[in-house]
């Protein structure tokens, strides 16, 4: 699928100038980060949560699955072992269990304190993964996160798109997911343009093979500008 991309090609026109800091630090905003594996979701978030705190606006970073105690016990349990660990609708389950807790024990307060929330990963990847990838009903899936989350969506989706050969070379092979077929991953890339193409107010898609220098700025100006 051919979509525009904001390094690479612009996807939407970007003001050259940061925001007002001040703008930034008086509202909470939930911003996600998704792509598939090796697509340096990790060390993007890492750098815009960076450049917030130096403009004084409080964050908190944190992933899926995981992020608090009980999910990350979750996580342990769900990224290890083989390809085929698990039945596909117990993977899926699993991963809606540790997203229950995260948002009630870190998401929700820190969004009502009015922090940023950064997490490495949200609902689009478990549409990617567990729906495009294993072959869930989508609409089946869209009902029970609505129930799971309660009316709460990310504000904006960075996705950080790659081949899933490049991001693969790039992966340590040190979860379950890095390790199934390239069908698979090619089925998950599929799926998170599908999700961005039929949601281009809310995500922003990020050409992932660039210079990381390039990535990392536009994925600043994807995340701050409006």
């Amino acid at each position: 699928m051919d979509l525009p991309r904001v390094a690479g090609g612009v996807a939407v026109e970007l003001p050259r100038e940061d925001p007002d800091p001040g703008d930034l630090r008086r509202s909470s905003r939930f911003v996600t980060f998704e792509g598939g594996e090796g697509a340096g979701k990790s060390s993007q978030m890492a750098g815009v949560a960076g450049r917030l705190r130096g403009l004084g606006v409080e964050v908190v970073t944190t992933r899926e699955p995981g992020g608090c105690q009980m999910a990350e016990r979750i996580r342990e349990l769900v990224v290890g072992g083989g390809p085929g660990a698990f039945d596909p609708r117990a993977e899926w389950l699993l991963m809606l269990a540790a997203r229950i807790e995260h948002l009630r024990a870190v998401i929700r307060p820190a969004l009502a304190r009015g922090s940023w929330v950064l997490c490495d990963r949200f609902s689009g990847s478990t549409v990617a993964y567990q729906g495009y990838g294993r072959g869930l009903d989508l609409a089946w899936m869209g009902e029970v996160h609505r129930f799971v989350q309660e009316g709460l969506e990310p504000d904006r989706v960075i996705l950080l798109d790659v081949d899933p050969e490049v991001g693969l070379g790039r992966a340590l092979g040190a979860n379950r997911f890095e390790r199934e077929s390239s069908g698979f991953h090619r089925r998950v890339r599929a799926g998170f343009l599908a999700m961005a193409g039929a949601d281009p107010e809310r995500w922003r898609v990020v050409d992932a093979h660039a210079d990381k220098a390039v990535v990392a700025e536009a994925v600043w100006r994807a995340v701050v500008m409006s």
